[in-house]
């Protein structure tokens, strides 16, 4: 800052300005007012005005440096806004930057520029695809329009974003394994344990091409589909995944991106959980050696009539958390429900299915039971109210619909067809469902501790919750890019998300939910004050306060100088 004169007919007056640059072009702010120059000799009582405003203005640039300066702003009511003028910008992209450049992506891009000479930032345009995926996740071009709001706006054409995804979507394998091998420099990542499911994505398309065939959808839409599999680590955090058409057997997706996974990612003993669905001979095989393990869940009602037979018989149960060597056995249909609410008692035997020698382990929880029955109640209320509202628009069910216990008559008790069809609910196939309540079984070649082995099966949870916030959070289907390597690229800057995303929540402790960490993201919103700094204008609570805690620094001052952006920017690619 500095002092300056302003000189009339009747007087000389001193400011102190500073020089700053308002929408790119630099020009002079007064700072502050100091007075006439006759004033101040009568106030300053002899004293040089000159000499005396000059410290002024070094004190102020002290204060200004260490963020204690005053700032005065003055507006008028009745002046009107410029037009076309950018005043509110986004700033909660500043944490997912920090974690993006913690991952090194911003190096990954550079790695796949090397040798081609774009016309655009691959690394701009990656990056706003992320934050944008995260915070307002939207189609490609309503992508490159919303990062406008974000402080540093991108440098790229809203056309390039297609041009780009061709490169990110040809960089695939090479992206996710230099992922993995920076990702174990941030975060801790349990590679021991590898959970692993499929999922699919549709297209609002009715013409089958390339990677979008017909297949079974499990969202039950009549569209196109990809598939996609994914491997998450025992940590809750995505590691690889994969993308087939929409037609392939799911079980058949597993062993090539596991080959790829110990091929690429320097991983070689690990133990692979899924569930029943991807649990084929194969698969286990596969896991059963090289120091490799399986853990896969297993259908109790499947099972041989003899193996049944065996887990639904009371008898003859263990109680996890005994003593190794523990003798006791317990009979369940008389054990008391309330002392045993949290127990889970356990039974096991060695196997031979599909010439693998392998440990099948069954599980009793009278919680579960509960559980599955308080979710069968309230199916059976749906059955109820709709035969009692509206029964002709009952369809056909699958084995979860609660329209599975609905029952339709259509003819006499003498045989003859009915003038109206009779609805009711089938009593017997309740009771039969109801016979396999609390029970729960697993095969596994590990010959660790039956808790160990429950507890490793039981956070499958999390790698379900990791496509419902890619479906539903971040919004990744319907897709609308059409050639394969855009699809490829589109589930790519999904995956990114998530891991950057899953990142941040850990960050944070895994305090707050998804949908409370995104909207609170997308509403940290500063407002400009030009020549000045920025308004946060956003509600300051106990989440932003975590925030800034866990990234070591604050966006919640009452105004944020110019300097003081400077340097989060900085922070924020630090």
């Amino acid at each position: 800052m500095q002092l300056s004169q302003s000189k009339s007919a009747n007087a000389t007056s001193l400011y102190v300005t500073k020089s700053v640059r308002i929408n790119g072009v630099p020009t002079t702010k007064v700072v502050e007012k100091l007075g006439t120059v006759a004033e101040l000799e009568k106030k300053l009582g002899g004293r040089d005005p000159i000499e005396w405003g000059k410290e002024r203005a070094k004190e102020l640039t002290r204060l200004e440096k260490e963020g204690q300066r005053e700032i005065i702003v003055k507006y008028l009511p009745s002046m009107l806004i410029a037009k076309g003028e950018q005043r509110l910008y986004s700033g909660g992209y500043l944490f997912l930057q920090r974690i993006y450049h913690d991952l090194g992506i911003d190096k990954i891009c550079a790695k796949l520029a090397e040798g081609r000479k774009f016309e655009f930032d691959l690394d701009s345009v990656m990056s706003r695809l992320v934050y944008g995926r995260i915070i307002f996740p939207a189609s490609k071009t309503a992508t490159y329009e919303l990062s406008k709001k974000f402080f540093e706006q991108p440098r790229f054409e809203g056309h390039h974003m297609f041009r780009a995804l061709d490169v990110i979507g040809g960089g695939m394998d090479l992206i996710q394994s230099e992922l993995y091998k920076r990702s174990t420099k941030v975060t801790d990542r349990n590679a021991g344990v590898l959970y692993y499911d499929c999922t699919n994505y549709f297209f609002e398309i009715e013409q089958e091409e390339g990677l979008k065939q017909y297949g079974y959808s499990k969202e039950h839409r009549p569209n196109p589909i990809v598939q996609m599999g994914l491997f998450m680590d025992g940590d809750g955090l995505p590691l690889a995944f994969s993308i087939h058409d929409g037609n392939t057997n799911e079980q058949t997706t597993l062993k090539p991106l596991e080959k790829k996974i110990l091929s690429e990612f320097g991983l070689a003993k690990f133990v692979v959980c899924t569930d029943a669905g991807l649990s084929s001979a194969a698969n286990r095989k596969f896991n059963d050696f090289g120091g490799r393990a399986f853990i896969t869940t297993q259908s109790v009602k499947k099972l041989k009539k003899f193996l049944k037979e065996w887990a639904l018989d009371p008898a003859g149960w263990r109680l996890t958390g005994d003593a190794p060597g523990e003798k006791k056995l317990y009979d369940i249909s008389g054990i008391d429900e309330t002392e045993h609410k949290e127990s889970t008692f356990y039974k096991e035997q060695w196997i031979n299915e599909d010439k693998l020698e392998q440990r099948l382990i069954v599980t009793y929880s009278v919680k579960y039971k509960d559980y599955q029955r308080r979710i069968r109640d309230g199916q059976v209320a749906r059955a109820e109210n709709l035969i009692k509202t509206n029964p002709t628009k009952l369809k056909k069910a699958n084995q979860n619909d609660f329209k599975r216990f609905i029952e339709k008559v259509s003819a006499t008790d003498e045989g003859e067809v009915a003038e109206n069809d009779f609805y009711f609910i089938n009593a017997q196939a309740i009771e039969a469902e109801e016979a396999y309540d609390g029970f729960y079984a697993v095969c596994t070649n590990l010959e660790d501790d039956v808790a160990d082995i429950v507890k490793v099966n039981h956070r499958r949870w999390e790698i379900e919750e990791c496509f419902r916030i890619m479906k539903h959070e971040f919004k990744a289907r319907p897709a609308y890019v059409r050639l394969d390597i855009r699809i490829k690229a589109h589930f790519l800057t999904c995956f990114v998300s998530l891991l950057i995303y899953r990142i941040l929540e850990k960050r944070l402790g895994d305090k707050y939910t998804c949908p409370q960490i995104i909207k609170e993201l997308r509403e940290m919103n500063f407002l400009e004050v030009k020549g000045e700094g920025y308004l946060p204008a956003y509600t300051r609570t106990d989440f932003t306060d975590a925030l800034h805690d866990a990234f070591g620094f604050r966006t919640d001052y009452q105004i944020l100088t110019n300097s003081h952006m400077k340097n989060i920017f900085k922070l924020s690619k630090k």
